[in-house]
């Protein structure tokens, strides 16, 4: 099968039902999304297919139909996406395991809603764990990328 991943197409020879996470890590080396619990519950494995948040962990690469972009095709260290930049700010990492995952429903959440309420930052956020528990500065830093988003 035929995926585009990060501006890039590969042709993997993997099982139709495989993981979209499986076919990223094993077969393409992107490293970026985790695997944390297995059935879409935690949100570390967070991939975008066409510009949506997706569960990679449970979502098969078969399904996949158009663009697959993951943490590292988000930004890069010279041109980073302005979630990124509001986690470094932030300071929102520790052990930094979920943090693609929340970068990349963060990046999900603004790019459909440009102006986010508290509450729909928490109901988008709701399915992304952080063991250390730095929801709080996740939630400014949301708050600052949509700033930053928005030119104000």
């Amino acid at each position: 099968m035929k995926l585009t991943v990060n501006g890039t197409t590969y042709e993997v020879d993997v099982e139709e039902d495989m993981p979209l996470l499986w076919v990223l890590r094993d077969e393409l080396g992107l490293t970026g999304p985790k695997y944390g619990c297995g059935i879409a519950q935690c949100g570390s494995c967070t991939v975008h297919v066409n510009g949506m948040a997706v569960r990679s962990c449970v979502y098969p690469a078969s399904a996949v139909s158009g663009e697959v972009t993951t943490i590292e095709g988000l930004g890069t260290p010279a041109s980073r996406h302005a979630v990124q930049d509001a986690w470094i700010e932030h300071q929102v990492a520790q052990c930094g395991y979920c943090q693609s995952g929340q970068i990349m429903q963060a990046a999900a959440l603004l790019s459909e809603i440009a102006e986010p309420t508290d509450e729909q930052i928490n109901d988008a956020m709701a399915g992304n764990l952080c063991r250390c528990g730095t929801y709080p500065r996740i939630h400014a830093a949301i708050k600052t990328a949509s700033v930053k988003l928005r030119g104000v």
